[in-house]
């Protein structure tokens, strides 16, 4: 979205990093392949993509596979809010938006009061994190009026975190920041479980509950599955290469069946150190299709394992999907190897018509992959100890979008195909620490940056939440994004015949493009949809125990669509498929992420990430949630339910 031009917050860093893609291949774009079906069938003509694609969305996409019939009406019952840009959040009329939980709040017994100008490390581990991003909800009682909160810290602000600090990214220097803001930092990221239980007042935190836990980036923690104890895992720290220290850049996630956490870790290239020793290392390859080391944080300055010369193989460690019991707060989280090592965003599961487990993944890079992981053992719901080690053992696949409407999904094996000690592959611990290189070889279809892939439960949908990808040229102009620059992002929706999502083919349609109806530029939102309804950039999803859609979104501001991030609804199915409703709005800076449900329905958790983006500490362009001069901006959590206290929509 930046282009390599200049940054102006921490999220645009961001952005311009996964502008910035590794992938070098050949393989086919989603792009070419959506212009290829769609031409085959001789239903684009140039720029009339725009208007076809706007009446597929209008008569329910259904160009290859049936939909269930639907009344005319819409299943969402809320009248929308008015998007655009404020200092403060706000919720469809009925509803109330609360905050429960902000940066800095204290969670393990006697951490300290939130204090900005005295921060230290000490406090900040048992407090809560920065950047909320994933949400999991696990009840504790029958009705759900208890339960553990899970929250992934994905990263900080320096420049919203500390008085006089600004962004230390800009020019590599990193000359103002001390061991104590890195210290500060590395508790700030990582994850949260901790007991809410609603009562009279709405949600509140269970402070002195036995299950509350801070999780950084120094957390002992095991490597489990094919790659532990081989020899490019292996670090002074952990000579077996079966232990690492911590997670970080934890993005989306899921929660599985037995009730366990999963954080996903993405951008993990940017916190390593030493571009100068790339070149001739022995992890070189691997290091360039990561795209390491992109140095944006301070800590390779003070600890010698962010610097890729000194730690050869730590990197190796980062970018896994993390298991976590969030019922033991004893126990040691495991970093999943068999899900594959790559940029996830998000690792959210579904039980199979055959009883085993599918994870289903996004790389969350331009140009780059859809995943999924059908375990080999099914799920024991009975007895939830028995799926301790599940996940370590399984097949992990990735897709292939053709032009004929069918994904297929290509098993990523040692020994078969191009996996092979041809390729450098000794392994199967090789093919996952390399994931993305070996999805290179086998030919798996370049996308939009892939964030959250939902399997819904009700329906046997699967919605990939594809947010943008600006790098697209001029001859790549698709259906999927009729411009030259896919700014605005898209959803495709799979559809497993029968609910098998461990069969190796699916179909595949476009649900809804992104961006502004009015302003040419390839969306096809249902003409239903009001000018408040439309949104670009989505990124996480939620889906109720109606198999209902909402969409979290991240990229909305301003300059580039007249509104800030928040939550829509969306409409999957009938005359009214493609259409969404805008349900909650974020205060300026903020991402919506983490969108979840109580079992009920009653209450939507969602958390602000990054308030106030783009502006300082000292000067920030809002003080959301607390609007007190002596408070800067802090990522929090809001707990929605409705007045009446029914069900959300």
């Amino acid at each position: 979205m930046t282009d390599n031009k200049t940054v102006y917050s921490r999220s645009e860093a961001f952005e311009a990093s996964e502008d910035n893609h590794c992938n070098k291949t050949d393989n086919p774009t989603i792009g070419e392949i959506i212009e290829a079906r769609f031409s085959r069938r001789q239903v684009l003509k140039g720029s009339l993509g725009v208007s076809v694609m706007a009446g597929m969305a209008a008569t329910g996409g259904n160009l290859l596979f049936p939909k269930p019939v639907q009344a005319d009406e819409s299943t969402f019952s809320f009248d929308e809010i008015e998007a655009g840009v404020t200092q403060d959040h706000a919720v469809a009329d009925g509803y109330s938006a609360d905050i429960l939980l902000r940066w800095g709040d204290p969670i393990l017994p006697g951490a300290p009061e939130f204090d900005p100008e005295n921060q230290t490390a000490e406090a900040q581990a048992a407090q809560f994190g920065y950047n909320n991003d994933f949400l999991g909800f696990i009840p504790l009682t029958e009705n759900a009026d208890r339960g553990l909160l899970v929250v992934n810290h994905e990263y900080t602000n320096e420049e919203l975190m500390f008085s006089g600090l600004g962004r230390q990214d800009r020019d590599k220097k990193f000359a103002d920041t001390t061991i104590d803001h890195v210290n500060i930092e590395m508790m700030a990221h990582g994850g949260t479980v901790v007991e809410i239980a609603l009562g009279d007042k709405g949600w509140e935190v269970v402070n002195d509950s036995k299950y509350n836990r801070r999780i950084t980036a120094e957390t002992e923690m095991l490597i489990s599955g094919p790659c532990a104890g081989h020899d490019r895992m292996k670090t002074s720290y952990s000579p077996d290469g079966k232990m690492v220290r911590g997670m970080f850049n934890n993005c989306a996630g899921g929660v599985t069946p037995w009730g366990t956490w999963l954080a996903a870790e993405e951008n993990v290239n940017g916190y390593f150190w030493n571009k100068d020793a790339r070149d001739g290392h022995p992890e070189e390859r691997n290091l360039k299709r990561m795209g390491a080391p992109g140095q944006w944080y301070s800590w390779g300055k003070f600890h010698d394992r962010f610097d890729i010369a000194k730690e050869p193989n730590e990197l190796n460690r980062f970018g896994w999907v993390v298991e976590i019991d969030p019922r033991d707060p004893t126990s040691t989280p495991k970093k999943r190897t068999a899900l594959g090592r790559f940029k996830h965003e998000g690792a959210e599961t579904i039980i199979n018509t055959d009883g085993r487990l599918v994870v289903y993944m996004g790389d969350d890079q331009r140009f780059d992959y859809v995943y999924k992981f059908v375990s080999d053992m099914q799920v024991d719901t009975e007895n939830p100890e028995n799926n301790i080690d599940l996940l370590d053992s399984g097949v992990l696949s990735v897709a292939r979008f053709n032009e004929s409407g069918t994904v297929d999904w290509m098993p990523l094996v040692y020994g078969t195909g191009p996996l092979t000690e041809e390729n450098d592959f000794a392994s199967q611990a090789d093919v996952l620490i390399e994931t993305r290189r070996a999805a290179d070889l086998l030919g798996a279809t370049q996308m939009d940056r892939p964030e959250d892939v939902q399997p819904n439960k009700q329906t046997g949908s699967v919605y990939v939440l594809l947010t943008n990808n600006t790098k697209r040229k001029d001859d790549q102009i698709t259906a999927s994004s009729p411009r030259a620059e896919n700014a605005f992002g898209h959803i495709i929706e799979i559809r497993p015949e029968g609910g098998d999502h461990a069969i190796a083919s699916a179909a595949w349609e476009i649900l809804v493009t992104c961006g502004d109806p009015t302003a040419n530029v390839g969306a096809s939102f249902n003409p239903e949809t009001t000018e408040n309804g439309w949104f670009g950039m989505p990124d996480n999803c939620a889906i109720d125990s109606a198999g209902r859609l909402w969409i979290a979104t991240d990229g909305n501001s301003e300059k580039k669509t007249g509104r800030t991030d928040g939550v829509w609804s969306m409409e999957t199915e009938g005359k009214l498929r493609g259409t969404s409703r805008h349900f909650y709005r974020c205060p300026v800076g903020a991402e919506l992420c983490g969108p979840t449900f109580t079992p009920d329905d009653t209450t939507l958790f969602v958390a602000n990430q990054h308030p106030a983006d783009g502006s300082s500490f000292d000067e920030p362009s809002t003080r959301w949630p607390d609007f007190d001069d002596n408070m800067p901006p802090r990522p929090s959590v809001v707990a929605i339910t409705k007045d009446d206290g029914g069900k959300i929509g």
